[in-house]
């Protein structure tokens, strides 16, 4: 593509050589630069880009683009490349990827998620009453992209990098994808990684305390801004009303059409009449013209919420009653709050929670709705922040009624000293707990604890296929795991 047509769309360029000339790709890390490509240099939180101009030219770059304020005379750039000064590269890459594959977001349906929590479920509820009623989908999210109902690759974070999302965008684009749905996290919004997207109808689902940090968010305030820039990307929204920043929104943008829905508070889309059991949910919602129950065997409070607001979507589509019912009764969402089917039928759930937050928010929701024992296995992983083990010791032991202390991915850490972290938060409460350093002898002694009253929540590997020690990944998906300990214990009762 002749660069000239890669930067269309870009203000306050500054350019010094030929704009005509043909561009073979782009790429914003120098080992992958081949000849003909243009690179772009971005600065980055431990490395700067513009260190490796002189790297990028050697493995064939023609284009350069650096940032306003870099050392230009430190660069030495030879004189027959050309060479783009931009306000922000990272804008400059987001844009120049989406103008060289096409603007592939244009050429189907684009749904973005955006919220505190939620954002994985929602996307996969949506995915699946979209899919239900006969769509070609594409998925981006926290666990994997997904393309026409088939895994394409595992993800290393929520939304990916712009360059790489406009290569998938394109894919989805050849494999005749007609709504690709998004999460989009505030970082990816304050770091242009969605700039060039257009999307048709976004999403918010709610807002609290997270991200706050010195290479995230500063404050609360610049976290919200963040998340907003993508109701300045689209006119048509949908929000969570009974959420206190969501519930700002309609006033905060009066001229976008925004749906809103909720439980508590006044709605366009309304739970009503709900019910919540360990092992699902329902609730009466008008749909069209008439009220209907609606069922999804993801439980607790917040499985309404995302319900809703992927109710909201697929009326955005004209989509059936008949097929949103099915879909959502249907659907499961890997390491979220996900009931593991078993011959026993023990309500045995596996969440990703690995965060003090998190682990709270899932034994509290699971607490409120369980009539038996909430029985909690969880350890911490290793090379990860230790200040957190004793904390989350401390939640479990106050909330659960028995604790299972484990491990999860040791990394290069002694799983032992893990343990005895997370033990001294334990002891600080009254709660009841065991100590199993090896979590699949942990599980075992929670299946066999357990009555269909009960619940068993397995927390922290979520999705996770496998065990991380001394840098090797061991096969450890624990939804085999759970029916083959089940069927383990099963034979020994019958031979006694």
């Amino acid at each position: 593509m002749e660069l000239k047509k890669m930067l269309v769309g870009l203000e306050g360029l500054k350019v010094k050589g030929n704009l005509e000339i043909e561009i073979e790709g782009l790429e914003s890390n120098s080992k992958n630069v081949k000849k003909g490509y243009l690179f772009v240099a971005i600065k980055g939180f431990s490395t700067d880009g513009h260190q490796y101009v002189e790297s990028a030219i050697e493995n064939g770059a023609t284009a350069i683009m650096i940032e306003e304020g870099c050392d230009l005379k430190n660069l030495k750039i030879p004189e027959d490349i050309t060479v783009i000064m931009a306000k922000n590269t990272r804008e400059g890459l987001a844009i120049t990827a989406s103008n060289f594959y096409g603007n592939p977001s244009r050429k189907f349906k684009l749904i973005g998620v955006t919220g505190t929590k939620g954002k994985t479920t929602t996307t996969f509820m949506i995915k699946e009453i979209l899919e239900k009623a006969g769509k070609k989908v594409g998925l981006v999210g926290t666990i994997a992209t997904y393309i026409n109902g088939k895994k394409i690759k595992d993800s290393d974070r929520t939304t990916p990098e712009s360059l790489e999302l406009q290569q998938l965008f394109s894919q989805m684009v050849e494999a005749g994808v007609e709504a690709v749905v998004m999460e989009v996290s505030s970082q990816s919004l304050k770091l242009h990684r969605v700039d060039g997207c257009e999307f048709d109808i976004v999403l918010f689902t709610n807002f609290s305390e997270d991200h706050i940090s010195p290479k995230e968010h500063p404050d609360m305030e610049d976290y919200f801004q963040s998340k907003l820039k993508l109701f300045h990307m689209c006119k048509t929204g949908i929000v969570n009303t009974d959420d206190l920043y969501g519930a700002k929104i309609p006033d905060l943008f009066p001229d976008n059409n925004i749906t809103t829905y909720g439980i508590d508070n006044y709605a366009n889309v309304l739970a009503k009449d709900i019910t919540i059991t360990n092992s699902y949910v329902d609730f009466k919602v008008k749909i069209t013209d008439r009220n209907e129950r609606v069922k999804t065997g993801i439980p607790g409070r917040f499985s309404v919420y995302n319900s809703l607001a992927a109710i909201c979507v697929a009326q955005k589509f004209a989509i059936s009653p008949e097929v949103i019912k099915e879909a959502l009764l249907e659907v499961r969402v890997p390491g979220r709050s996900e009931l593991v089917n078993n011959k026993l039928e023990l309500p045995i759930m596996i969440d990703y929670a690995h965060s003090p937050e998190s682990l709270q928010n899932i034994l509290q929701a699971v607490k409120s709705y369980t009539r038996g024992k909430v029985i909690s296995v969880f350890g911490c992983g290793g090379d990860r922040d230790s200040g957190k083990r004793p904390i989350m010791g401390e939640i479990s032991g106050r909330i659960a009624d028995f604790t299972f202390i484990t491990s999860d991915n040791p990394r290069t850490e002694d799983p032992e000293k893990i343990v005895e972290q997370i033990e001294e938060g334990m002891k600080k409460t009254k709660g009841n707990y065991k100590v199993v350093v090896d979590r699949v002898e942990a599980i075992k002694q929670a299946i066999q604890m357990a009555t269909k009253r009960d619940i068993i929540v397995l927390a922290g590997k979520g999705h996770e296929p496998y065990q991380e020690i001394n840098g090797v990944k061991h096969p450890f998906d624990e939804r085999i795991i759970v029916n083959e300990l089940i069927e383990e214990i099963e034979k020994n009762k019958k031979k006694k």
